[in-house]
């Protein structure tokens, strides 16, 4: 079995924006206008136009501001969780074994939780791996749905466990 895990998910993409943000127009916004942005107008991977106008805090000021922002800026503030993505899966890739890898080039790659939801991230993944990337039906649940099956048949885990120890 090959895994690989990293800590890049939807909440470090809200932080990529909220400074990007800071960064470019001296604004302060929360977290929800961040996964708003994000869910609205973020790409992973060959934006699509669009703008979203976000409302914050003028960090010079401290007044209110408006702002509009494109997809595109949106995509280079998270071009570097995005990439942290995809390296972990090339990474992950690079250890499989043969008879794992030739499954996954049969049946591709599919993709789970919030994150996975994010505008194109399975285009990039795909021409990035060569390999077809899925999105799951209900990516949201799905995994709590998958760990609730797993503990439904704790004895099967624990075999598993066991026979990959020995």
């Amino acid at each position: 079995m090959t895994s690989c895990s990293i800590r890049v998910a939807g909440d470090e993409m809200d932080d990529a924006i909220v400074a990007h943000i800071k960064r470019r127009y001296n604004l302060m916004i929360g977290y929800r206008t961040a996964e708003a942005l994000k869910l609205e107008i973020g790409y992973a991977y060959k934006a699509e136009p669009g703008t979203f106008i976000v409302r914050g805090r003028d960090l010079l000021t401290g007044l209110p501001k408006t702002v509009e922002v494109t997809s595109e800026e949106t995509q280079e503030a998270l071009q570097e969780p995005v990439m942290a993505i995809v390296d972990a899966v090339k990474s992950c890739l690079e250890k499989t074994p043969p008879e794992l890898a030739s499954d996954i080039m049969d049946r591709g790659i599919m993709m789970a939780g919030g994150g996975s939801l994010l505008h194109n991230l399975d285009r990039l993944i795909s021409d990035e791996t060569s390999i077809a990337v899925h999105l799951a039906e209900d990516p949201l649940s799905c995994v709590v749905i998958g760990t609730g099956t797993v503990l439904e048949h704790a004895d099967i885990l624990r075999r598993i466990a066991a026979s990959q120890k020995s």
